[in-house]
């Protein structure tokens, strides 16, 4: 799957873009010519990829960014378009996923996933709807993930808020009609998600079937600039990439 790279240069923002998925497609869309504004708490890793970035010919701008705050995603786009005057497409792909048993009653880190993963997505549209319909248009990519299709054994609170990105996409797609809505859906992917939180059991499991099955982060970014370099009269609802081997 690959993305053409004659599409029109877009100003294109991501979330979480310091590690993963998210510096991943930061480096592959501006690759490709498009605008990206990369977010992140973790700015001096947006500094060396801004850095690499631009002496590859691209442009990027690396801004601090707390998902988990309203006035600081706002701040995130409000910048965007003062840069830039627009924003055609919103990557929310910023997520924490530490895993354990529900009846390890680890609270603190299911109100984590909720802040970051929905609650955070939330934030993102919010920020850049109000843009897209004075535009007339837009695109907002969400990273779920393939717990948002099922539910195993330490992961159920990470699924809810995936399914809950699945939900509140959906929904944002049949209230839209001139701005599209992506979900991508990842399987194993080589990223941080398993290096911090939940019980040592749980991570050391993932860590292992990462180990054993993860593809590239670059195959998310691939499929996110894919979805991103149809037609504007084509909407990509839904891709799920999971390695071959992952059941």
């Amino acid at each position: 799957m690959t993305s053409s790279s004659q599409t029109e240069p877009k100003v294109v923002l991501i979330t979480g873009a310091s590690s993963g998925i998210g510096e991943a497609t930061a480096r592959h869309l501006a690759a490709l010519g498009h605008r990206v504004v990369a977010g992140a708490r973790r700015t001096d890793r947006l500094e060396n990829l801004a850095a690499g970035v631009r002496a590859a010919g691209g442009l990027l701008d690396g801004l601090a960014l707390d998902v988990t705050s309203l006035d600081s995603v706002r701040a995130f786009a409000a910048t965007a378009v003062e840069r830039y005057h627009r924003i055609d497409v919103l990557i929310n792909n910023a997520g924490v996923m530490p895993l354990s048993p529900i009846s390890d009653l680890r609270i603190d880190e299911w109100e984590q996933m909720i802040d970051v993963n929905l609650r955070g997505t939330l934030y993102g549209i919010a920020a850049v709807l109000p843009t897209m319909q004075a535009q007339g248009s837009g695109h907002i990519v969400n990273v779920a993930s393939v717990a948002g299709l099922r539910v195993d054994p330490t992961a159920a609170v990470y699924s809810a808020t995936k399914f809950g990105v699945r939900a509140l996409s959906e929904g944002l797609r049949q209230e839209s009609k001139d701005i599209r809505v992506t979900v991508v859906s990842p399987g194993f992917t080589h990223s941080e998600l398993t290096d911090h939180g939940g019980s040592d059991a749980a991570r050391s499991a993932a860590r292992g079937a990462t180990d054993r099955l993860a593809i590239p982060a670059s195959a998310i970014a691939e499929a996110i600039g894919f979805a991103i370099a149809q037609p504007a009269t084509v909407d990509v609802n839904e891709l799920v990439i999971r390695p071959t081997a992952q059941s």
